[in-house]
């Protein structure tokens, strides 16, 4: 990678204040779509889900823990695999310290995986995490918010894409993809307000965040899938 160029102080800080306009222009537009994604309009949930946890079942609306909005990270990890996935295993590492600053905004969080809750356990304790992962194998809800595909369970789409052509495409290789859902409780009605998938969970990954920073930014470049490099945080080399 070709490294930036090498300036006095004087220049660099000329460039650095022509970014800076750039960077302030992008916040505000930012800001003007976090304003739009807000009066989306919503769809109530008329399924009635029930998750499985270590310490027993809950429904949809008892993950709110009478909070107003509950945010859903859909995490993969398939029923037949051991461990949960990679990538998704990196993005809950930022996890730490969110649900106690989010309850403080009437915002609840949840993890959901359709691995069974005997295998979520383990692998939570083994990565030291502490927020709540619930399963959904007993239910439909990842094949309904379109994150494990399944034409048979009417779950054709991936980031509002045919997945066909998105398989035809070599954009994805999966049947159990990453997600992140959105809900609002009114009363005992509960709304689905917002979903993202793929490069929509970029803004709230720390370490690209971080990464982008700098010079060298996410190395990624060449790479067979952008994530290659990630390993589950207990299997880096020293």
């Amino acid at each position: 990678m070709t490294h930036p160029k090498i300036v006095s102080r004087s220049e660099w800080l000329v460039a650095r204040k022509e970014l800076l306009a750039r960077e302030k222009e992008a916040i505000r537009q930012r800001d003007a779509l976090g304003a739009e994604r807000r009066r989306l309009p919503m769809v109530k949930v008329e399924k009635e889900y029930i998750f499985d946890a270590a310490d027993g079942a809950r429904s949809l609306r008892d993950l709110f823990q009478g909070r107003r909005q509950l945010i859903v990270y859909h995490f993969m990890f398939d029923p037949s695999w051991e461990e949960g996935c990679k990538s998704c295993s990196h993005f809950a590492d930022n996890f730490a310290g969110l649900p106690v600053h989010l309850a403080a905004r009437d915002t609840a969080f949840a993890v959901i995986s359709r691995a069974p809750a005997a295998k979520i356990e383990p692998f939570k304790r083994r990565m030291g995490w502490t927020f709540p992962w619930l399963s959904s194998a007993g239910n439909s809800f990842n094949y309904d918010f379109q994150v494990t595909m399944d034409e048979a369970a009417g779950s054709r789409e991936y980031n509002f894409t045919d997945v066909a052509a998105l398989k035809q495409a070599g954009k994805i290789w999966m049947d159990e993809l990453p997600g992140l859902s959105v809900f609002l409780r009114e009363g005992d009605d509960i709304f689905h307000s917002y979903s993202t998938y793929a490069r929509g969970l970029d803004p709230l990954m720390n370490t690209y965040n971080y990464l982008d920073l700098t010079p060298l930014g996410r190395q990624e470049e060449g790479l067979p899938w952008a994530q290659a490099w990630v390993r589950h945080h207990d299997r880096y080399e020293a």
